[in-house]
């Protein structure tokens, strides 16, 4: 029981809204996980959850950091990216921020 780490979650990257051509929908966001490059790697993480967390400037309950709690629920493309429903609708600064995908709960 030295130093070794264990891995609770993968870090991944906000990398916008689920949108068409001139419609976006906030409440879906799409995730490009770190390490996933193609549809069929995607399958192990559906129905994982995600953290956003950021900083806020006043404290609450001992910390200035907060979460939103999200879920992925489907693949989106062929390159990997996931699409993921949050508790909350993600604000607009967060695009481009770094997210958590934990991985639990597990379904192996």
């Amino acid at each position: 029981m030295g130093g070794e780490r264990i891995r609770l979650y993968v870090p991944g990257s906000i990398m916008g809204y689920k949108r068409g051509k001139s419609n976006q929908t906030n409440h879906t966001s799409l995730i490009s996980i770190d390490g996933v490059a193609s549809k069929p790697e995607t399958n192990f993480y559906l129905g994982k959850r995600i953290a956003y967390i950021y900083k806020a400037k006043t404290e609450k309950k001992g910390s200035k950091y907060r979460v939103i709690w999200g879920k992925v629920t489907r693949a989106h493309g062929n390159i990997g990216a996931v699409r993921a429903k949050f508790r909350k609708n993600l604000p607009p600064i967060s695009l481009g921020g770094r997210v958590r995908v934990m991985l639990y709960p597990s379904n192996i």
